[in-house]
């Protein structure tokens, strides 16, 4: 194994976390905004706030360049994309 290889295992590593940190964050806030969970249970708001505090300097800039949407936030999904595109690159240069 070189050193590319570990460069790619450990971009791997994070986008995979990167992107289950979005999944679940996703999921809790639909989970909120639907009622299905109140806000008064606490495990799942510290977990929330946790995630949010976490992705937010990551999500922030990709906010500050996309056009305002409304209430729909396209943020995540324009961060998975882009992991994955340095991920399809980093693989290919490998080759």
């Amino acid at each position: 194994m070189n050193g590319i290889d570990a460069l790619i295992q450990i971009v791997g590593l994070l986008t995979n976390v990167l992107v289950m940190l979005v999944i679940i964050q996703f999921v809790i806030g639909l989970l909120f905004a639907f009622n299905v969970i109140n806000h008064s249970n606490e495990f799942l708001a510290a977990i929330y706030t946790s995630i949010n505090r976490l992705l937010e300097p990551v999500l922030r800039p990709i906010r500050n360049v996309l056009p305002g949407t409304g209430a729909i936030d396209f943020s995540p999904l324009v961060l998975i994309i882009v992991l994955q595109i340095v991920l399809i690159v980093l693989t290919s240069i490998r080759l």
